[in-house]
This record gives C-alpha cells, sequence and structure tokens, in this order.
C-alpha cells in the first residue's frame, strides 16, 4: 500500500513538475537593476518604473511577448542570465568587447556619457579645477575607470563608493567635492530637485543596449527587439519614452516624489484600515487648540480635508513636534503633519509629499523700535528657536550684521523675553508671527521676510507610499476645488473674524484662563496624579527589593543592587524616558521586523518608576545602615535567625527613619512627571503649554500652573506628615 502510494506522490510531482516548466517556457524571464534611475528604480508606489521598464513594455506589446521583468540588481540579472536562470537582461547594460563574448546584444537604444557633478553652489567646467579635490565615483564603473587613468594628470583624489545613494549623499554632505556618473542618472537627480549641477559635455562612454545568453535558444528575441525598437523610434514612441524620463527641463519627471505630482481626479487604494498622524502640540495656527480643547489649524484641517476626499481614516494625535517626529521613525505612528519642512537632511529620513505650504521667515521687533534694516540690528541680542530656517538664516548673518543670537527651544518664551526686552529682535515663521501679533502681541515686522522652505507632509522613507500618493491627489483636488485657500485664509485672513474661533471668552484675566480653560487643565492634573501615583506605588517595589539587596550579606545581591542605582541615578530621567518610548521599539523593529509600540503613559510610568526606584533603594539602604550595628550582632549572638532580625528589630526602627525620606521622594516624582511631557504625554504642564501656544498668555499661565502644583504637593506633603504621626 506504501509503495502505491509513494508511486502516485512520484507520478503527480513529475506531471506538476512539467506543468510548471511548460508554463515558465512561455513565459521570457527578463531581468534588470534594481536602483539605476531613470533606467529602472522603484517609486515610492512601490512599482518599478524607468527607462528600460517602459522600452521593454512597449517591446512586449509589439512582439506579443508574455514577459515576467524582475530585478534582482545588476550584478545578481548578468549571473542569472549566464546561469540560465533568466532568459534577457535588459539594465543599462553597456556594449563592451568583453561582454560580447558571453552576450548577443540587440542594437543599442541609448548612448550614455559620463560627467563630473557637483552641488549648485560649485561650478567646475574642466578637469583642471579637480586638482586637490577629491572625486567620488562607485566600483567598478566606466567613470572610475576614466579617473584612474587620469588622476595623475589632473592631481584629484578618488574616493570610491559601493551605491550611487551614499555617493551622492558625500556629495551633499561635501565630503567629496564632486563626482563622476553616466549623464542620464545625474539628470534625472537634477531633475527630481537636487541640489546638483553639470557643466561639462562629459565623456561618451558607449551605449546600452538588450542581451540574451550568446548561443542559447533565446537568440530571436534580439531579431524581436531590434524590430520592435525602429518602429518605436518610427513612430515616436521612443522619443517620448526618453523625453518623460531625462528631458533636460526643468520640468520634473512623472514620479510621486516630485513637486506638483498629485492627481486631482485620482484616488490611491489604502492598505490600512487607518492611519495614526501625528503632529506638533503648540505651532499656531498650524496646530493648536482652540478654546474648547480641541485642536485645530491649518494642518488639521488639511489632513482631515484630504482624508475625506481620498476616502481613508485617519487617527490624530498631537505630542509635540520632536515626539512626533521620532514616534515616526519608530514606526509607532503612520505619518507626521507638523508644520515641518523639507529640507536635504530630513529627505534622508522622511519620504515627503508634495509641499502644502511655502514658508517666509520674518524678523519681529517691539512696537515704536526703531528697526528698518538688519543693519540696525548691530550690538542687539537677537532670538530664534533652536533648529529652524531663522536661527540657520541669523547664525550664517551674525558676523555680517555684528548681533549677537540667543535659541529658544519654543516660541512662547521667546515672545515673553521680546516682550521683557531680554532680546531685541526675533526671528520666527511668517505665519506664526502673524498669528501671534492677531492674538495681540505688541510685535511689528518691518523688514521683507527670507524665504525659508516649503511644509511636506511626511512617513517615515520607504513605507506608507500609498498615503504618500493619497495626500499629493488629495491636496491637488483641495487646491482645485478652491477648499485649500479657504483653510488657509481662515486662520491667515486679516480678517480678526475668520482668524480666530472659541468662545469669545477674554483671556487676558486669570478668571478668564480658568473658565475657559479648565477642562484642559484638570484634565492634565489627572493625567500627573495618576502617573505619580503609580510610578511611586511601584518604585516603592522596586526601591525596598532593591535597597535590601544592597544590605545581603551575599555580595552578587550586592553587586546588582549597586549597579541598578549607579546606572539608573547616572542617565537623566529625560534621556530613560525617550530610550523606552523610542530606542526599545526601534531596537525591537530592528531584531524582529515587527512594529511594538510603548504606550506614552506606559512609558513615563516605567521611567518614573525606575529613576524612583534607584533612589528609594538607597533610601532603604541608608535607614537600614543608620540602625546601630551592634543589634544585628546581638540578635544573632543569641541565635536568632538573619530574617527573623531583619523583621522584627532592624527593619522597624530603619522604617521610621525612612518615612520622611520617602515623603520627600513622592514630592520629587510628583515634580518629575513634568519631564515626561518631553514624550508627547499630555500631563498638566504640557496642558498649560499648549494654552499658551493658543493665546500667548504665558505669565498668567504659567502662575496659575505654579498654584496648582503647590497646592497639590503641600496637600499631599501634610497628609503624609499626618501618616508619619500616626505610625510613629
Amino acid at each position: 500500500m506504501k509503495r502505491k502510494i509513494i508511486a502516485l506522490m512520484t507520478a503527480f510531482l513529475t506531471l506538476a513538475f512539467m506543468f510548471g516548466a511548460k508554463v515558465s517556457a512561455d513565459t521570457i524571464k527578463i531581468v534588470s537593476d534594481s536602483t539605476y534611475a531613470p533606467f529602472e528604480f522603484k517609486d515610492s508606489d512601490q512599482v518599478y518604473k524607468g527607462i528600460d521598464v517602459d522600452i521593454i513594455k512597449k517591446a512586449a506589446e509589439i512582439s506579443g511577448w508574455d514577459y515576467k521583468m524582475t530585478f534582482p540588481g545588476f550584478d545578481a540579472a548578468v549571473n542569472a542570465v549566464q546561469s540560465g536562470q533568466a532568459d534577457a537582461l535588459m539594465a543599462g547594460t553597456t556594449v563592451t568587447k568583453e561582454r560580447k563574448k558571453v552576450f548577443t546584444f540587440s542594437d543599442t537604444y541609448y548612448d550614455t556619457k559620463i560627467v563630473i557633478v557637483t552641488r549648485k553652489q560649485d561650478k567646475i567646467t574642466k578637469y583642471s579645477q579637480l586638482k586637490g579635490k577629491t572625486v567620488g565615483v562607485k566600483n567598478g564603473t566606466a567613470a572610475q575607470s576614466f579617473l584612474e587613468k587620469h588622476k595623475d594628470k589632473y592631481n584629484y583624489k578618488i574616493k570610491s563608493f559601493d551605491t550611487g545613494d551614499s555617493m551622492y549623499n558625500s556629495l551633499e554632505s561635501a565630503s567629496v567635492d564632486a563626482v563622476m556618473d553616466d549623464k542620464p542618472v545625474a539628470q534625472y537627480a537634477i531633475n527630481q530637485g537636487q541640489n546638483l549641477r553639470i557643466e561639462m559635455n562629459g565623456e561618451p562612454i558607449g551605449s546600452f543596449a538588450f542581451a540574451v545568453k550568446k548561443g542559447s535558444k533565446y537568440e530571436y528575441l534580439i531579431k524581436d527587439f531590434n524590430k520592435a525598437l525602429k518602429q518605436m523610434k518610427a513612430d515616436g514612441t521612443y522619443d517620448e519614452i526618453m523625453a518623460k524620463w531625462i528631458s533636460s527641463d526643468d520640468k520634473k519627471a512623472d514620479t510621486a516624489t516630485a513637486k506638483g505630482t498629485g492627481d486631482a481626479t485620482a484616488k490611491a487604494k489604502p492598505v490600512k484600515d487607518s492611519y495614526k498622524i501625528v503632529m506638533d502640540s503648540s505651532f499656531a495656527p498650524f496646530e493648536f487648540q482652540n478654546d474648547a480643547g480641541k485642536y485645530v489649524g491649518i494642518d488639521v484641517d488639511l489632513i482631515k480635508a484630504i482624508a475625506k476626499q481620498q476616502g481613508f481614516d485617519i487617527k490624530t494625535e498631537n505630542p509635540g513636534f520632536d515626539a512626533a517626529l521620532n514616534t515616526v521613525q519608530a514606526s509607532q505612528a503612520d505619518a507626521v503633519m507638523a508644520g515641518m519642512s523639507i529640507t536635504d537632511e530630513r529627505k534622508k529620513i522622511f519620504d515627503f509629499s508634495d509641499p502644502y505650504y511655502t514658508s517666509n521667515t520674518l524678523l519681529a521687533v517691539r512696537k515704536g523700535s526703531d528697526v528698518v534694516s538688519y543693519k540696525d540690528l548691530k550690538g542687539k541680542k537677537v532670538g530664534a528657536k533652536n533648529g529652524t530656517a531663522s536661527y540657520a538664516f541669523l547664525e550664517k548673518n551674525k558676523d555680517k550684521y555684528g548681533y549677537s543670537l540667543k535659541s529658544f527651544d519654543e516660541a512662547s518664551t521667546m515672545y515673553d523675553s521680546l516682550n521683557s526686552g531680554s532680546i531685541y529682535a526675533l526671528m520666527d515663521d511668517e505665519a506664526v508671527l502673524k498669528y501671534a501679533i492677531k492674538q495681540g502681541r505688541q510685535f511689528e515686522t518691518p523688514i521683507p521676510g527670507e524665504k525659508s522652505g516649503e511644509y511636506g507632509f511626511a512617513v517615515k522613507k520607504g513605507s506608507n507610499p500609498e498615503l504618500i500618493q493619497m495626500f499629493n491627489n488629495g491636496l491637488a483636488a483641495l487646491k482645485k476645488s478652491g477648499k485649500y485657500d479657504k483653510i488657509v485664509n481662515k486662520y491667515l485672513s486679516d480678517n480678526e473674524k475668520d482668524s480666530k474661533s472659541g468662545t469669545g471668552v477674554d483671556e487676558s484675566t486669570i478668571f478668564g484662563l480658568l473658565s475657559n480653560n479648565y477642562k484642559q487643565l484638570l484634565s492634565g492634573l489627572g493625567t500627573t496624579l495618576s502617573l505619580a501615583i503609580l510610578s511611586f506605588a511601584l518604585a516603592m517595589i522596586v526601591g525596598i527589593l532593591f535597597g535590601m539587596m544592597s544590605v545581603s550579606p551575599y555580595k552578587t545581591l550586592r553587586v546588582i543592587a549597586s549597579i541598578f542605582v549607579d546606572v539608573v541615578r547616572g542617565i537623566p530621567l529625560m534621556i530613560v524616558a525617550a530610550f523606552i518610548f523610542w530606542g526599545i521599539p526601534n531596537l525591537i523593529e530592528s531584531i524582529t521586523g515587527h512594529q511594538s509600540p510603548i504606550n506614552d503613559f506606559v512609558a513615563g510610568t516605567i521611567a518614573l518608576t525606575l529613576n524612583g526606584g534607584a533612589y528609594i533603594a538607597e533610601i532603604v539602604r541608608g535607614g537600614i545602615e543608620a540602625v546601630p550595628a551592634g543589634q544585628m550582632e546581638a540578635s544573632r549572638s543569641l541565635g536568632i535567625s538573619y530574617k527573623t532580625t531583619m523583621q522584627k528589630i532592624i527593619l522597624p526602627q530603619a522604617f521610621k527613619l525612612m518615612l520622611p525620606n520617602f515623603i520627600n521622594q513622592f514630592v520629587i516624582s510628583l515634580k518629575d512627571t513634568t519631564i515626561i511631557s518631553a514624550i508627547g504625554l499630555i500631563e498638566l504642564f504640557q496642558a498649560g503649554k499648549i494654552i499658551i501656544a493658543r493665546n500667548y498668555q504665558s505669565f498668567r499661565m504659567y502662575a496659575i500652573l505654579a498654584i496648582m502644583y503647590l497646592v497639590i504637593i503641600t496637600l499631599l506633603t501634610r497628609l503624609a506628615k499626618r501618616l508619619e504621626k500616626r505610625i510613629n
């Protein structure tokens, strides 16, 4: 019976193999490079495209081929054809004498050159200008051979790279002065808006062709290809393909990453039930809380309108700018929309949408100031927020105009400093400044603005390409319908009624602030108390455990306790919280390939627990060691065990000594909750900052927060002292 089953299975597998071979024999397997734009590359929609892809598609249509095209990379593609695992090669392959011994080539379809490429701000028009400079080139290319051949003649240094990305990144960062690459590749990069230029005609190095293994049964494909190529050139299809990808004018190629790529009539298909979008928490007028505690702003309204127009669901959160960026990088959110400028540095980490807002930076001074130009700032102190285009501009020009520069972490503090006179002027985004002036800030902007860049919607590089496409399509549709202008004008219009929203309560008084914002403040207070109480309770368990270990008669336990205390106390609490919230999920994803987000409240609780536990461990150790050592010795000499001695004699006395310190540590833990706002948790302090971002009443709001903390801590301290008296 077993033999019959085995025989039947063998026959079935043989037939399946023969059938499968027949199917694959009818399908031409064409292999290509994986990253050689504009000839073949995978765009943000995760679909391969380019010159080679389009030519093969058209040739197959003309010749009646049933083909499958895969993109294993150039070397793997060449080897696949040589070993018979693939039938043909279309990968920007240069025809050479050596390759003709192995492959049969078609008529050439592109004559290529290699060119010297520099950054826009540099200009090299002849090779002699490369003297003493470093030139980058990819390994194994004709460009590398050319540079090696002429390096002694022109006295430049050569730096080799394995990939084009790393080479161009090095050029961008100025670690090389120029690079040499195929002209169509460099031209395509320029068409995509890269900071590059070509000033030399270049060196002709050969021509690209379609190829099959020499002597194989697929040589008929060469005849088909030649016939199709001839037809494409005759009917204009060939020229259309070339113009599409390597047109030398300023028009961008048709890719999802170029500007203005959205199709107002198209709708991309979402691949998730819902997308999590994170935003800044206090960047009016782009995102801020209105009087009712609801987030509004240009970014908020735009993303909601785009999601509705494109038909995908979103969930928005507002952890703050830095926290939002880190959350997307840690794969804990799908995208960030936070008035984020599109920069070359950020493009290395994020994939950006089409720009949705062009920003300018403006210099602001107090009303009545005599400043009319940057020269009038000589000897003055000027403020700007860290990491912004404003800061970069002021840093670049401070020696020219003779002012000093002071950095700030947030707008409200910077604006208060201008009000108080601790700085003479400040520079910030035009939209933010206009909004602040509408809210009553007594500022004026005497100098025309400086163009600072463009804002974009972003996802983690290589992820959620459909989200970028949906955003671009939706943005195009909103602009076409006029809804985009309505959203922007709602917040930036000169009409004060259009630019404000809320209940109309006067927030320039303490009573107005409280009556209009008490719900947000109470919500933040609830989070603060929950975080403090829960983390302190857990810290007591951790601290007592490690504290007992630190006085254990066993050396191993003492060493472990000592390491725990030293490590946790030696790292700032903010870094511990950031590592738990962003670092650990990133680490887990890099190991397992799966996203493992941690809730911000949970991360904050863990961070405060570890931090409090380390200090409580020292309190426990100190309390136990404060009990005279003779008591332990006397007890043990009477034959009482170590465990019983600790329970009955040492710990009761030590606890009374520890109690005041426990109370003090709880107060510290309550205050430390403000640090957890760095990871985006909306506790009491962060709630106050969000309210300030809307109304700019920083002095009054910080006074309210100070009083709230004072009342809560005083009540809890007195309650703890009453408990201490009862125990004593």
